[in-house]
């Protein structure tokens, strides 16, 4: 009896640990793998059409879903300052108080989540078939290694590219934002840019820059980990792209706050 007693608390204490023990696993091997990845990105043989083709897969044809999110975002973030600022008289301010809140916030996260959904899944999904069918086996084979022919050109992309998008996020979000202020509602074209030019900083540009290299690092780190180690046939790839693109849009909110406390202190 003790010792059936003894295997059932081991046992609930093994299921008690397991999401715990499973959540440490999963940070080391992030790091693990993204170190050899960041050393490979140093070491020869280079391969420039990897990188470009990484380049073209995670900026330019992400173009247009963050320049569609971006203008939309403006916007709609116009309407709802300018119907709040209304009760103050103080509806010429919304051109500057957009301006700061795409910068900073808006489109370094929306940028982010958006470059997920679109080049984190299909990065996870990519990688993981080829695990599945052994074209990663393969290719070490040939000797050369996965990490560097595969993760080194996302990883370097993403970082690179990342803050491109979120320029025109913000672009074409202030765009957005002139329309409905100026245009639509009636504002004075004046006094829109004038508070632009008051509000906006340099500061909150590179804020918005630093966040966009840091999630682009990290949506590359965590897609490429799951879909690296994917395993279980087509089932698992699905899971490993699932997991790849959660992970990546919590891991990019909570470092958000993060920097921004960070960011703003400084």
């Amino acid at each position: 009896m003790e010792k059936g007693a003894e295997t059932s608390r081991s046992e609930l204490l093994d299921k008690a640990l397991a999401p715990v023990l499973g959540f440490l696993d999963n940070i080391g091997t992030i790091v693990t793998l993204t170190s050899q990845t960041i050393v490979w990105l140093v070491r020869p043989p280079f391969r420039p059409a990897q990188f470009l083709a990484a380049m073209d897969f995670l900026g330019a044809q992400s173009v247009f879903i963050v320049g569609l999110t971006g203008v939309f975002s403006g916007m709609v973030v116009t309407l709802q300052t300018s119907y709040a600022l209304r009760a103050f008289s103080a509806e010429g301010r919304v051109g500057g108080l957009v301006a700061v809140s795409l910068a900073r916030e808006l489109a370094p996260v929306f940028s982010a989540i958006m470059v997920t959904a679109r080049a984190g899944s299909s990065m996870a999904a990519e990688l993981g078939n080829m695990r599945v069918t052994e074209q990663i086996d393969a290719i070490a084979t040939m000797g050369v290694s996965p990490v560097q022919y595969l993760l080194s050109p996302r990883l370097f992309a993403a970082v690179l590219m990342l803050p491109l998008l979120c320029i025109l996020y913000t672009s074409v979000g202030m765009c957005g934002s002139y329309l409905v202020a100026v245009l639509w509602l009636g504002g004075d074209e004046g006094a829109f840019f004038q508070s632009i030019r008051d509000f906006a900083l340099p500061k909150d540009i590179s804020m918005g820059l630093i966040k966009a290299c840091v999630f682009g690092f990290i949506v590359s780190a965590v897609s490429c980990r799951h879909g690296f180690f994917a395993s279980g046939g087509a089932r698992g790839v699905g899971v490993a792209t699932t997991r790849a693109v959660v992970q990546s849009c919590i891991a990019v909110l909570v470092t958000n706050y993060i920097l921004t406390q960070l960011l703003l202190d400084m």
